[in-house]
């Protein structure tokens, strides 16, 4: 960008930002776009979620941070002296990741206005200048009046039509699948060349014994065939695109749909639901499988009795009485099979439930001498799948077999009363020969279809199965615009709240309410499950109270964005929560744009640097999966380490040093102490050791506070019994 922009400062600045892996030009441009057209958003909330490559947008990510900002945006190829003035402003894609704002155009005078997101001011450059580094393609813009939220704000009237997420995806496809259908029509058109070839052969070649017609009519069907062949060919094709485009789509929104879910509606299996989720494969291969072209090929069926009709007159009622025949078969085995499918669902989420948590929890599993208990339990669901899965199939393979055998059947009717109608020169040889082979191609797609039930029935119950987690309650409310925070100050006050977790009758907090100000150190004690953790939580976002209100800087907290609100707001939850990869992956996991200092800043304050400079990999030693390759103390002490990256100024620290020694203890806490000076500090512990770094303590007992004030006075209220907590 040092080429374009004309200031002699430009080369150094430039350099800097570009050295800042933080710096996201693209999302820079977008915030600068929607603030020019003055739309209210949330900054972090344009990317949070998003599979960001190498903590930056890319150009196919923008389009939907665009339209997280109210923005409607699309990818288009065009030239600089191409773009219309009407358009702008315009986000210009340039060599080496980098972006600029067109802001005015002037092609005859060969300059630019541009605004540089990564510089932060506009310039006048020449259009030749920005020609040189401009890739040729551009982000166009403009602020999404038509989007159902629009149009309610602007007049009042909910128009929104409701989408299936499912449906509505498939529906990007329709040209796709309008392809389809028209190979598919000339497909089955090019099946009567067969029947219609025979025919004429044995009624007009074979007795006049006419060769060159016969070869001039197997030339035109050898080309039929190959055109044939070649729509088959496509048809497939088309149909596995399809299936692609929409694999990739609905895969990205379901998980989307599942980190974002709210977290007192996580699953309580996590086995289970793995099971559930991967039932997406069996709607995914169900609709793009061959009953997709066996659907498209069905409405042919009437063309089918036509022709029979046409040469043989009187035989169509042969496929005529069996087609419903078939149909009834089908609809018998589908009442029965609904039933053990649902049975085979729920023997496959028990088995893979037992398996996740046998597996992750292996060493509890050895230690307590449980492995019977599990192998019963798990030999049970395998018993009971292997049990519904035969009686599935069995109903199936009947399905199919009565629909097979009803087939040959009324090839066998066709031939039967063909002959009596050739006996009586209703009917001449071709044309009986012709009438069965187009009978053929009646039933043929009546009983592909009854084979599929047993997949109709699993994709059936896992699309409903599927419906259920995307239609959770989202942590993030599409429709809401949250207020913007720059910075949270950490004034934090709970106004009578009250709360009770998902499924419990009895209340965890119980009119709870307190204030803490900004830059003040607090301690949470009192008896286990007393709450204390539970406030945390509240606090960070991870549940919402059913009653009362907690304020944030003087503001409801759910007025802000859970991405902002977590950026200001680190966690070091109870139960250290490692991921597979290294210490460094760990310390910086969710976190875009950190620098080695920073790592290295975190890692001796925590007390990481002791345990990693001793290890030949440094902060590359891998942790294995759930940090199993660590100590206890080791793995709190990383997520100490990852609370300290970033621009947090409240901390919730839930019994972080449960599992350290006492002199890994000691020096964590004299580093904390210096660390968290100006910062709010929220503390759950059993330890008196770490009330050094609290001035007030908060005695909470049976979800209700008891006690409320500082260290000294509380503390010395506890040691002389006025207050009985443990």
């Amino acid at each position: 960008m040092g080429e374009i922009v004309t200031d002699e400062t430009t080369g150094r600045v430039g350099a800097e930002q570009k050295n800042n892996v933080a710096a996201d030009p693209l999302l820079l441009a977008l915030i600068h776009i929607a603030n020019s057209e003055q739309i209210l958003f949330c900054e972090s909330s344009l990317t949070a979620g998003l599979p960001l490559v190498n903590g930056m947008l890319t150009p196919e990510l923008s389009i939907q941070a665009a339209k997280r900002a109210g923005l409607s945006a699309q990818v288009v190829k065009r030239q600089v002296t191409e773009i219309s003035s009407l358009v702008l402003p315009v986000i210009l894609l340039l060599e080496g990741n980098n972006v600029v704002v067109l802001k005015s155009l002037d092609v005859e005078n060969n300059k630019a206005t541009a605004y540089f997101p990564l510089l932060g001011r506009e310039d006048d450059v020449s259009l030749t200048d920005l020609d040189s580094e401009y890739t040729g393609f551009a982000i166009f813009t403009c602020p999404d009046r038509t989007s159902p939220e629009s149009v309610k704000k602007i007049t009042g009237i909910d128009s929104d039509r409701k989408v299936h997420w499912f449906w509505g995806v498939l529906g990007h496809s329709w040209r796709i699948y309008r392809d389809v259908l028209l190979a598919s029509v000339f497909i089955n058109l090019f099946a009567l060349a067969n029947p219609l070839f025979v025919m004429n052969v044995y009624d007009r070649v074979v007795p006049n014994e006419a060769v060159e017609t016969l070869w001039a009519l197997a030339l035109g069907v050898f080309f039929v065939y190959v055109f044939d062949f070649l729509l088959k060919t496509l048809r497939v094709y088309f149909i596995e695109v399809a299936g692609k485009k929409s694999d990739v789509l609905l895969s990205a929104f379901i998980f989307e749909r599942v980190l974002g879910v709210r977290y007192e509606n996580h699953p309580v299996s996590v086995g289970a639901f793995a099971s559930r989720l991967r039932e997406f494969e069996t709607v995914r291969q169900f609709i793009t499988s061959s009953t997709v072209t066996a659907l498209v090929d069905l409405p042919f069926v009437i063309l089918f009795l036509l022709v029979v009709f046409y040469i043989g007159g009187s035989l169509v009622w042969v496929p005529l009485i069996i087609m419903p025949t078939i149909v009834l078969i089908a609809f018998v085995g589908q009442r029965f099979l609904h039933t053990t499918v649902l049975k085979m669902f729920s023997a496959a989420a028990m088995k893979n439930a037992t398996l996740v948590e046998s597996v992750s929890s292996l060493d509890a599993v050895k230690a307590l001498s449980a492995e019977s208990k599990l192998q019963r339990r798990w030999e049970s669901s395998v018993g009971q799948l292997s049990f519904w899965g035969l009686k599935s199939r069995m109903i199936s393979a009947n399905v199919t077999g009565a629909a097979g055998f009803l087939q040959q059947l009324g090839s066998v009717a066709v031939v039967v009363v063909g002959v009596y109608l050739i006996r009586d020169n209703q009917l001449t040889m071709g044309a009986l020969i012709a009438c069965v082979i187009l009978t053929g191609r009646v039933l043929a797609p009546l009983a592909q279809i009854a084979g599929l039930l047993v997949q109709y029935q699993q994709s059936k119950l896992a699309l409903s199965s599927l419906e259920e987690i995307v239609n959770q309650p989202q942590e993030r409310d599409s429709d809401r615009v949250y207020t913007k925070r720059t910075h949270i100050r950490g004034d934090i006050e709970f106004r009578n709240v009250c709360f009770s977790y998902p499924g419990e009758a009895q209340e965890s907090l119980k009119d709870i309410s307190f204030k803490i100000n900004a830059g003040e150190k607090v301690a949470l004690i009192g008896r286990l499950g007393s709450g204390k953790s539970t406030i945390q939580k509240i606090i960070v976002g991870l549940y919402q109270p059913q009653k009362g209100e907690v304020h944030l800087d003087g503001i409801d907290a759910k007025q802000i964005d859970p991405s902002d609100l977590r950026s200001e707001i680190s966690y070091v939850q109870q139960d250290t929560v490692l991921f597979s990869g290294s210490v460094r992956e760990n310390i910086i996991f969710g976190k875009n744009g950190v620098t080695d200092q920073e790592i290295i800043r975190a890692a001796e304050i925590s007390g990481v640097s002791d345990f990693v400079d001793q290890h030949p990999m440094g902060f590359e030693r891998a942790v294995g999966e759930r940090g199993e390759m660590l100590s206890g103390g080791q793995r709190q002490a990383i997520s100490i380490a990852r609370s300290l990256i970033g621009r947090a100024s409240v901390y919730l620290l839930d019994e972080p040093t449960s599992a350290m020694d006492n002199t890994s203890e000691a020096k964590l806490i004299a580093n904390l102490k210096e660390t968290l000076k100006e910062k709010s500090l929220i503390l759950v512990t059993h330890k008196t050791s770490l009330l050094q770094l609290v001035d007030r303590v908060i005695v909470v007992d049976g979800g209700r506070i008891v006690a409320d004030g500082d260290k000294e006075t509380v503390l010395d209220a506890l040691k002389r019994g006025q207050l009985r907590v443990s």
